[in-house]
């Protein structure tokens, strides 16, 4: 074996050890901070009446893994406020595309003392192009609802995941 041989391997064994170390460095993921998936799934949601509501609470039964045979222990409740501005004006005055804003303000309650304990506010945005064929409109509409739902649902996740991991529940 060469010199240069032996060399590259020393490296890559200290490097190895260096990562291998780095391993145990205290960092546990948010998914992984004991009580947060149970937490979770202890959430029942109460959203408003509406589409967007709707689809709101779907995306966050799936997103908290909503355990709906067990007791739920938590209580989220939440309103959300929809807008819609017209962008980019065309020569007769029709809006090309819509930004479509969906504001949710949430608060958690505790079931067991009926007590919030904790709340936020969500805001997501979204684009679609305004279509002229009325079909594809309703369409383009409902899909931004959609991803605008689901993009505020993921965001009220993280921040109710992390809120679990502060406060353990015993």
């Amino acid at each position: 074996m060469t010199s240069r041989t032996c060399a590259r391997l020393l490296a890559v064994a200290a490097l190895s050890g260096a990562v291998l170390a780095g391993v145990g460095c205290g960092f546990t993921p948010l998914y992984a901070t004991p009580g947060v998936s149970r937490g979770l799934s202890a959430v029942t949601i109460f959203a408003p009446e509406g589409r967007v509501a709707f689809l709101l609470r779907e995306d966050l039964d799936d997103a908290l893994a909503h355990d709906k045979s067990a007791a739920p222990q938590w209580r989220l409740d939440l309103t959300a406020v929809q807008s819609r501005e017209p962008r980019g004006l065309r020569a007769d005055n029709v809006a090309e595309r819509y930004d479509l804003g969906l504001t949710v303000t949430y608060t958690l309650v505790a079931l067991a003392t009926g007590l919030p304990v904790h709340s936020g506010q969500v805001h997501s945005q979204v684009s679609y192009d305004a279509a002229d064929a009325p079909y594809a409109g309703i369409a383009a509409r409902q899909d931004s609802q959609n991803r605008a739902a689901a993009d505020a649902a993921r965001r009220i996740q993280i921040d109710l995941a992390t809120w679990m991991a502060r406060h353990p529940q015993s």
